[in-house]
């Protein structure tokens, strides 16, 4: 009696085509599964929306179902990563966590930011929200507060151009075998361990307060009559920058440090044995090798001082007459002293654009300068 020995490794036919079949059912599960979650979520924001303009009226006081909504949908999202693309679902499930974690807390409060924006909300007002259309955007576009603050933005973010000299120069010498070296690095990064809060009160309102500050008794012992840092425009613009500067050039300099000491020290050798001063060997050698770490330095450095505000709303709130103004200190005030949400989202809404754009240039013209050099 003849047997049919099968291939190891090699299923029967009625084994395989089981699990295909299995296969396809859990497929299919895991679309009607994600169908279902979004439809859940899609009419969930409809009503949402129908709700918060008062077309309707059916009790959803807040945002919370919409929250649980996107809650089921996530995890319907994964589960059906799984049920449809098997191994390669279950390796997209240790991403899909995080991007989702960004559209809840990035992408959506930036769309409902935008909604907001488009409001007459003011928290003062017996009214409520309201819908304006455009008219945040005209008031913007006329305010000159704003473009001034703008404006001011211009000299801060020129001002990184001299951090990044001074940091570069700090790094080199404690890339230098100096004595104490161990010492000036903890000394040089104590300010990047405070906070801009304490910065400013310990220098804006103390060291430099102009009655009795010891910046101001110093200055007036060497013939400044009236020692005033932030009585005009051009000082209190500097005063700032100083202190701004003094905060952010440890940030500059560990990073600058870390790729000095990552530089070849073989090429540096060959160099001195070739003659080449020191001038000559930073021009040659060291400052080509470090562009793309001053690159990114510069442009971290850069998106970082977009965002000051915490030592201008504390030391001069925006004065003399705008003098110090940023973007954000601006902003700042428009929520809190005028409790103008609509207004003040619009302003960031349109800042964030700006930003966009200005980081996107930078990165574009940095690239082209990095493949022109090379």
């Amino acid at each position: 009696m003849s047997h049919t020995i099968m291939p190891a490794g090699i299923p029967p036919a009625a084994t395989r085509s089981e699990q295909t079949a299995v296969q396809i059912s859990g497929a299919r599960r895991g679309r009607i599964l994600l169908w279902a979650a979004t439809t859940l979520l899609f009419a969930t924001l409809v009503l949402q929306v129908l709700e918060a303009t008062g077309a309707t009226s059916i009790g959803l006081v807040n945002w919370r179902p919409l929250l649980f909504a996107y809650i089921i949908w996530a995890s319907a999202l994964c589960a059906a990563q799984v049920m449809i693309r098997g191994e390669d679902g279950q390796r997209a499930v240790f991403v899909l966590p995080a991007v989702l974690f960004t559209v809840a807390m990035v992408v959506f409060p930036t769309v409902f930011g935008a909604y907001i924006a488009f409001t007459d909300w003011n928290l003062s007002a017996v009214a409520g929200r309201r819908f304006n259309g455009l008219d945040n955007l005209r008031a913007l576009f006329s305010d000159t507060y704003f473009w001034n603050a703008l404006l001011n933005m211009v000299y801060y973010v020129l001002s990184v151009l001299v951090q990044y000299a001074i940091a570069f120069g700090l790094a080199l010498l404690l890339n230098a075998e100096i004595r104490a070296r161990k010492f000036f690095r903890v000394a040089f990064l104590l300010p990047l361990m405070l906070s801009p809060v304490a910065v400013s009160w310990m220098i804006g309102k103390s060291l430099m307060e102009y009655r009795f500050g010891p910046a101001a008794t110093l200055a007036r012992h060497l013939g400044w009559d009236n020692p005033a840092f932030f009585a005009t425009p051009w000082l209190a613009r500097t005063s700032i920058m100083a202190m701004d500067a003094w905060v952010s050039i440890p940030f500059m300099m560990i990073l600058l440090l870390a790729g000095l000491q990552a530089l070849p020290a073989e090429v540096k050798e060959a160099a001195k044995v070739d003659g080449a001063s020191g001038w000559q060997s930073f021009k040659e050698i060291t400052f080509p090798l470090m562009l793309p770490v001053s690159l990114t330095v510069v442009i971290l450095r850069i998106i970082f001082q977009l965002k000051l505000a915490d030592i201008v709303i504390n030391v001069t709130a925006g004065g003399p007459g705008g003098a110090t103004d940023t973007v954000s200190s601006f902003i700042f005030r428009e929520y809190r002293d005028r409790s103008n949400v609509g207004y003040g989202t619009m302003l960031a809404e349109f800042y964030l654009v700006v930003i966009i754009i200005v980081v996107a240039l930078i990165l574009k013209g940095a690239s082209r300068w990095m493949q022109q050099s090379n």
